[in-house]
């Protein structure tokens, strides 16, 4: 997921003259190195290629073609395991990539979810970066995080450090709102895709996938919006690839926009309501989630909810940057962007989004 950091502490602004300090900032931002360029190439490509690995996963999840079991010996004892857990693990990806060799069309799918997924999160990123270069705020090139191949997403998301203090509540709230509105513009044709390229869903998969029999993919609110207005529904369909990377970004967009401590939404609240709002609305909004996880794991068999309400705790610990110069206001053009942005989250966030039984 993505969360931009700060690492150097603010200082007070020493000129009165905004546009001069940020003509000044906007020439000390340092530009990436070749080297960079090539160290963030390489985790995007090694992304790209997990992130396609989990697609082709998805994808013989919805097929006939049988799953496979390595075939090892269960260990004697506890101990054993150390050498089981890993051969069986590697044994299982070697069978699935056989499989996809075997079926070039799930290395399609597996593709076509990489590539919707990637942009989702490049266009996320690439929102944050421009509004740091915008306001001459020294920043990485995003990091993405490749997760190992049987993953369900392939990725662990991705980030961008800020390496300098950041002039402006303006400049705060900016930065923190550009990911996910950027992301959330790239996801809704995505999602768009999703529902018109869906096929309905044989007895098998329908059973697995909708009936609750396995995991259920619980729908954010905007694909149902969505899939009511092409008049589709949802709940007879085969999720497809454009469905996964639709559902993954909805849900790291209103993951990222919770209220707490460093995420985006922590950033807007910040900037909208200052320092003490923002640690109450984060310490409410670590509440309500713990209350959702247990809901989650009573009502839904989900454990998921406290690994997110686990991640809230760790941002309620950490402090949020403050601005070098926190007398400006937002203004009625931000405000509106606020709204906005509620509304992006609202039309994302899912209490409950899978249910296992």
């Amino acid at each position: 997921m993505s969360e931009t950091t700060q690492l150097v502490p603010p200082l007070i602004a020493p000129h009165a003259n905004r546009r001069r300090q940020r003509q000044q900032q906007q020439r000390q931002a340092a530009r990436p190195s070749g080297r960079e360029w090539a160290r963030h190439v390489a985790l995007f490509l090694l992304t790209a290629v997990t992130a396609t690995i989990a697609g082709i996963m998805q994808a013989m999840a919805a097929t006939s073609i049988p799953e496979f079991e390595p075939n090892l010996a269960a260990p004697a004892h506890w101990i054993n395991y150390v050498a089981y857990v890993p051969a069986y693990y590697f044994l299982s990806v070697r069978e699935l990539l056989r499989q996809a060799f075997a079926h070039p069309e799930l290395i399609a799918q597996g593709t076509m979810f990489a590539a919707a997924l990637l942009a989702i999160l490049v266009a996320h990123e690439a929102g944050h970066y421009v509004a740091c270069r915008r306001y001459g705020v020294d920043a990485t090139l995003p990091f993405f995080i490749p997760a190992p191949p049987l993953f369900l997403a392939g990725t662990f998301g991705a980030f961008i450090k800020i390496k300098s203090p950041i002039p402006s509540r303006r400049a705060i709230f900016d930065i923190g709102v550009a990911g996910p509105l950027a992301g959330f513009v790239v996801i809704i044709p995505v999602a768009i895709a999703a529902i018109l390229t869906a096929q309905p869903a044989p007895p098998l998969v329908e059973t697995a996938v909708t009936t609750g029999a396995f995991i259920t993919f619980n729908d954010p609110p905007l694909l149902r919006l969505l899939a009511h207005a092409l008049g589709v529904h949802l709940g007879g369909i085969a999720p497809n690839p454009f469905y996964f990377a639709a559902w993954i970004g909805l849900l790291v967009t209103s993951l990222n926009l919770l209220p707490v401590g460093q995420l985006d939404g922590g950033h807007a609240v910040f900037s909208l309501f200052g320092t003490r709002a923002h640690a109450h609305i984060g310490r409410v909004g670590f509440v309500a989630m713990a209350l959702l996880a247990l809901l989650g794991w009573r009502w839904h068999g989900s454990p998921g909810g406290f690994l997110y309400a686990l991640l809230l705790l760790v941002m309620l610990r950490v402090p949020h940057p403050q601005a070098q110069d926190e007398r400006d206001r937002l203004g009625r053009p931000r405000l509106i962007v606020a709204l906005l942005t509620l509304v992006v989250f609202l039309l994302s966030f899912q209490m409950f989004p899978l249910t296992i039984s």
